[in-house]
């Protein structure tokens, strides 16, 4: 089957703007994203395919790099390969010897297009991955306010792409043996290229392995990983806000079974709160009063954003709107911190009785003398 390229795998022209690029990628990751698609190993291949596509077609540097490859033929094909593995074709520009792998780039098999390119896009290859540790995981998690505000902890359930539990990773079937992929010769990446211009890829016939087993792994189809859910505690930092990162060391996937786990990154996404609002490290909140109280003046409880209650005095004749200040009761972070901001609202009755209402007008007509 012939292989896609980037713009192809997304539906746009080459001459499209970074804003159509993006649209078309979130309807197609949206279609094939892997939890709208369980169990289906081609829509998950087919999400890491438009993935990468977006990934280097919206990076304006590694998108110059791929449309040089583009204009270089990678994707017309460099002539027939033949059996037994890549073709080398010799050239002696200037009198100097230049040496590069062709090879057929008609046939990817399910192999992930941005591998082709991995090389020019900073990658090397499975294996160089797996010898740096493998990619964190990005997720997001909504925090509730008041836990944002002083720190805690919030249970969250990750579905990811672990390793394969049957296979462990390798793509076999349990008691199929391995032998060294005839394709890269056990290196893991073949070579391609144009005169002096070639580049790495992970090895198709293996995905970077190395070795191919007799008989694919029944679980996965030889893919080597599964969709897994798991529960993790995550610890919120105090004074979180909205898009707040923490990496939580070696609690993402596997590649394969007994091998490095990958980091998890967490957004955080703060919730807003019926009472609360923030401003930097102060926290604001309004506090009813009634008219009595405003007018008299009192003595009121408020909430503190830490879930204790302070005494705040309000004098007599304390207008609505009126602001408080609660000193060292915000938000606390890099040695500083805010306070909480108390704007009192009077509340005017509604409907008064009609003793009320003789009462009320009696002290109307007083001030007027």
């Amino acid at each position: 089957m012939a292989t896609q390229d980037f713009y192809a795998l997304l539906g746009v022209p080459d001459s499209a703007t970074p804003e159509e690029i993006k649209k078309a990628y979130r309807k197609l990751a949206k279609q094939y994203h892997p939890d709208a698609n369980p169990n289906n190993a081609a829509a998950v291949e087919k999400f890491k395919a438009i993935s990468e596509a977006h990934g280097v077609l919206s990076d304006a540097e590694k998108k110059a790099k791929y449309d040089q490859m583009r204009r270089l033929g990678a994707f017309g094909g460099f002539g027939s390969r033949p059996s037994g593995g890549a073709q080398q074709r010799t050239r002696r520009p200037t009198g100097q010897q230049q040496q590069a792998e062709e090879q057929d780039l008609g046939d990817f098999g399910s192999f992930g297009l941005g591998d082709i390119f991995s090389s020019i896009f900073g990658n090397k290859g499975r294996r160089a991955e797996e010898s740096a540790g493998p990619e964190a995981v990005e997720t997001s998690v909504s925090v509730p306010f008041r836990t944002a505000a002083v720190g805690g902890k919030v249970p969250v359930t990750l579905t990811m792409t672990d390793a394969c539990a049957t296979c462990g990773g390798t793509g076999a079937e349990p008691g199929a043996t391995m032998a060294t992929c005839d394709e890269c010769k056990g290196r893991g990446t073949i070579s391609f290229g144009q005169g002096g211009f070639a580049v790495q890829r992970p090895c198709p016939a293996c995905r970077g392995r190395g070795k191919v087993p007799s008989a694919k792994c029944h679980a996965c189809s030889g893919i080597g990983e599964q969709r897994t859910e798991k529960q993790i505690l995550i610890t919120v930092p105090p004074a979180t806000e909205t898009g707040t990162r923490v990496r939580l060391k070696g609690q993402g996937p596997r590649a394969r079974a007994g091998g490095p786990a990958a980091d998890i990154l967490v957004s955080f996404t703060v919730e807003p709160d019926t009472f609360f609002t923030r401003d930097g490290l102060d926290i604001h909140c309004q506090i009813p009063v009634s008219l009595s109280q405003a007018v008299l003046g009192t003595v009121v409880h408020a909430k503190t954003v830490a879930g204790s209650k302070v005494k705040l005095k309000i004098p007599a004749g304390t207008q609505s709107g009126k602001k408080f200040r609660i000193k060292g009761q915000g938000l606390e972070k890099g040695g500083q911190k805010g306070d909480q901001i108390v704007t009192v609202q009077v509340k005017i009755p509604e409907q008064l009785t009609e003793e009320q209402e003789l009462a009320f007008r009696a002290f109307v007509d007083s001030m007027k003398t």
